[in-house]
């Protein structure tokens, strides 16, 4: 079975020993160059070593995918061959197609080990990559461990590094040095530092072309990500942390989750970006030190809690993430997330669905979920309109528990009545946990207009009746209903 060996050439300092030798001791195989014109591959030129260039399928395809499929093509001969190319290796791209075509044509593939650019641009310099994370420029990662070095190869155009620029800018700042290396024509590299913000304004753009950054320290830099603040977390929950966050339980915490959540709500109430920014950064504490908590007990991580949501996510999302049918409309999506929500939990009957509401969720939120889960097996009123009697029917009940001294039984009754309501709002889909807050709004404005009005007549709420009071609240009703309109 004929073999091809991929042999990087790295750069003309750092050429291994072995690519050198594979190629100069050659007897047996076909050599294919990637290109002629680069300084890696003029020791192959020099030496009239017997080689076929990819320079002409490079000058005369255009298409990336049938520029790799050429090149796959030519590799795949039939009888031994080595492929020496530029730099630390094959593209994935055009290696799958090799791969690909080798399989099709019964070729093994072996890939010699090489050293890449960034390996030879940091030595030129003595920038240390111990521990480093290696990226392309084509190929960036979604995040940036600042702790470690960063070497980012092939910024081969003002365009790509401008997209590198704004990727780092997410997470070093941008006033900060960086290494900027580059080849010259023998292949030797010149390393100059620049700031952050002028590597799209350079000269030097080549395949060869890489930046190097330094590790930082933590809170040496000025933005983060999630990681970011749970190593903030842990330092605070240390032996020799914060004396209030090393206190703090679950059961502490909980009136603190509450009220960040209510925040969040009043941020969006107000459409305040900049408090809903904070506010949910306030929220994402709370959730990220619930998460050490446990962490501390080795029972589950902050990792394991976004497992556990993104699992969730793709379960109840067959229609996107599995290709499932019949869910085109937000309907749809909402009936098969309960149906999917039941197999997910083990929810046999839906008495159990009703159970699996929280307690702990706000008296009229809970009584909606309750009653719409009741709905789902058709335990509803046919209307809002004929709900509208059973509010008649539990406040003839208040009135008459009123009457009686059995204090539990009235308040009994006057849940009743306030179930009833939901129930009308609910089948007027209106969210009556936001209804009552809007309400309570409403009261608080009118009662400030009110005391204002009163005051500004010299008059005090303390020494007024009830009904002049009132005189006044029909006024404020007026005065700001004109301001409303």
């Amino acid at each position: 079975m004929p073999t091809l060996k991929i042999v990087p050439l790295s750069m003309p300092q750092s050429i291994t020993h072995e690519a050198y030798k594979t190629i100069t001791s050659n007897t047996d195989a076909r050599i294919f160059l990637q290109t002629e014109h680069h300084p890696s591959a003029k020791f192959i030129v020099d030496e009239n070593i017997t080689h076929v260039s990819m320079d002409d399928i490079y000058d005369e395809v255009y298409d990336f995918d049938e520029l790799n499929k050429s090149i796959a093509q030519r590799l795949i001969c039939g009888e031994n061959a080595i492929y020496a190319v530029c730099g630390r290796g094959v593209a994935e791209p055009l290696m799958k197609c090799i791969l690909e075509c080798a399989e099709v044509n019964g070729t093994d593939v072996e890939i010699l080990p090489a050293s890449g650019y960034a390996e030879a641009a940091a030595a030129s310099c003595g920038f240390s990559m111990s521990g480093c994370a290696l990226h392309s420029a084509h190929a960036l990662p979604r995040e940036a461990d600042t702790a470690c070095p960063l070497c980012i190869e092939e910024i081969d155009n003002p365009i790509t590094a401008g997209e590198v620029k704004l990727f780092l800018s997410e997470f070093y700042p941008e006033g900060d040095d960086i290494l900027f290396a580059y080849t010259d024509v023998e292949g030797a590299y010149t390393v100059r530092s620049i700031k952050l913000y002028e590597l799209d304004r350079q000269k030097e753009y080549f395949a060869t072309t890489v930046v190097l950054i330094r590790p930082y320290s933590f809170g040496e830099t000025d933005r983060y990500g999630l990681q970011g603040l749970e190593d903030v977390v842990r330092i605070l929950r240390a032996p020799n942390g914060c004396p209030w966050d090393r206190k703090q339980t679950h059961e502490s915490l909980k009136s603190a989750l509450i009220e960040e959540s209510y925040e969040v709500l009043d941020a969006i109430d107000n459409d305040d970006v900049d408090a809903l920014c904070e506010e949910l950064g306030d929220l994402l504490l709370q959730i990220v030190f619930h998460a050490e908590l446990e962490n501390e007990k080795s029972c589950f991580t902050m990792r394991d809690v976004c497992t556990g949501i993104v699992k969730k996510l793709i379960f109840r999302h067959p229609h996107v993430f599995a290709g499932a049918d019949g869910i085109k409309t937000a309907d749809d999506v909402l009936a098969a997330w309960s149906e999917l929500k039941k197999e997910e939990k083990h929810q046999t009957t839906q008495g159990d669905t009703l159970k699996a509401v929280p307690r702990s969720l706000p008296a009229l939120m809970r009584s909606a979920k309750l009653q719409k889960r009741a709905a789902e097996v058709g335990f509803d009123w046919d209307s809002a309109k004929s709900a509208m009697f059973k509010i008649d029917e539990e406040k003839a009940e208040v009135e008459s528990a009123m009457e009686s001294d059995n204090d539990e039984n009235l308040k009994e009754e006057v849940g009743d009545l306030l179930f009833a309501v939901v129930n009308v709002a609910r089948l007027l889909k209106i969210n009556p946990e936001l209804a009552l807050a809007d309400s309570c709004d409403k009261f608080m404005e009118r009662f400030c207009k009110m005391e204002e009005l009163i005051l500004k007549d010299n008059k005090s709420l303390k020494d007024m009746s009830l009904d002049e009071m009132d005189e006044y609240w029909e006024m404020c009703k007026k005065v700001l209903k004109k301001s409303y309109s």
